[in-house]
């Protein structure tokens, strides 16, 4: 008699034959389009800045493997992912050692550090991003405007920075829409906010292309639609109460839809299968508390944008939420499954 074997992976767990590295090359699929576009507005120094990021996030898993004599795991796509995302919340003309410094931190400390895929508490990409917001509060503040003549003729020096040395900016730089408003209140055209036409991170080149690719990874799926809709209704709903209040003090719903990374962030990173809830009203109480959080913190906060820090905040709890809200096994009551 033939023996069998019972196979024992961690999340996700995939259905119809999927396996992780067909999940993982479809959102990367999805964000191509982005990509292209964000290298297309910014040049040569956002396709530097996104293949540092992902060159440095491949290679420190593949290194991190074999020092743990574990076998390689850089054909699941994961740290590609976790490389491209990194890439496009940075500012494009972002020197290229620190983001190679923020790969390495987003794999080892985001991901490897708490058992690689299927064990990080939080999204890799955005405990890069925030180790580097703190150590380098100034070059990652830096902006650049899109489509600038010398795009694909030059590198900015920035760019190019030798490690551990200042920053030196030589093209034309401005405030992102949220800093415009917060510190100056100028509002920005919504359809240039759309369009991805301002300054700021290289992933908020687009709005349109992002909630494009996060629809083909729907109908794919592959990814759970009540996040990003929760998120984005609880900003509309709540900058919508506030600016119907007093709409000269406040930005309108529509501007906080589109500004910044909160498309970005809700579509592509909140939706991080194993640093979200998985119960259906789980996931939308996890959605509300994001979108609370970022309306918080870009009205009151003292930074203009609050999207990475309401994601973490809302992976830190996701566990919580989990046992909050459980399923009740069929014969039990819900107090014998606490």
């Amino acid at each position: 008699m033939k023996a069998q074997t019972l196979d024992i992976s961690t999340s996700p767990h995939l259905s119809k034959g999927l396996g992780t590295e067909t999940i993982m090359f479809h959102v990367v699929l999805a964000m191509m389009p982005m990509v292209l576009f964000a290298v297309y507005s910014f040049g040569f120094n956002a396709a530097l800045v996104i293949l540092t990021a992902v060159t440095s996030c491949v290679l420190t898993e593949h290194v991190l493997c074999r020092l743990t004599n574990k076998e390689s795991t850089i054909s699941d796509w994961s740290a590609a992912i976790t490389g491209i995302l990194l890439g496009l919340v940075l500012p494009p003309i972002f020197p290229l050692w620190m983001t190679f410094l923020g790969g390495v931190i987003a794999i080892g400390m985001g991901k490897f550090l708490f058992g690689g895929l299927g064990y990080n508490v939080f999204n890799p990409a955005l405990v890069g991003r925030a180790v580097l917001q703190a150590a380098f509060p100034v070059a990652i503040t830096t902006w650049y405007g899109t489509l600038q003549a010398d795009r694909f003729s030059s590198i900015s020096g920035s760019v190019l920075t030798f490690p551990f040395m200042e920053p030196v900016v030589d093209g034309m730089s401005g405030a992102t829409p949220l800093s415009a408003f917060k510190f100056d209140g100028i509002t920005t055209d919504a359809s240039n906010l759309a369009f991805g036409l301002v300054s700021g991170s290289i992933g908020e080149t687009s709005s349109v292309l992002i909630l494009l690719g996060g629809l083909y990874l729907v109908i794919r799926k592959f990814m759970n639609w009540r996040i990003p809709v929760a998120i984005l209704a609880t900003v509309f709903v709540f900058s919508g109460a506030l600016y119907l209040s007093d709409p000269q003090v406040y930005p309108s719903p529509v501007f906080m839809l589109f500004s910044g990374g909160l498309m970005l962030g809700a579509v592509f990173m909140a939706t991080d299968m194993v640093a979200s809830p998985i119960t259906s009203l789980g996931v939308v109480l996890y959605g509300v508390i994001i979108g609370t959080l970022v309306v918080v913190i870009r009205i009151w906060g003292g930074l203009p944008e609050g999207v990475m820090y309401a994601i973490l905040l809302g992976n830190a709890i996701s566990p919580h939420i989990d046992r909050l809200i459980q399923y009740r096994v069929y014969g039990t009551s819900k107090k014998s499954i606490t």
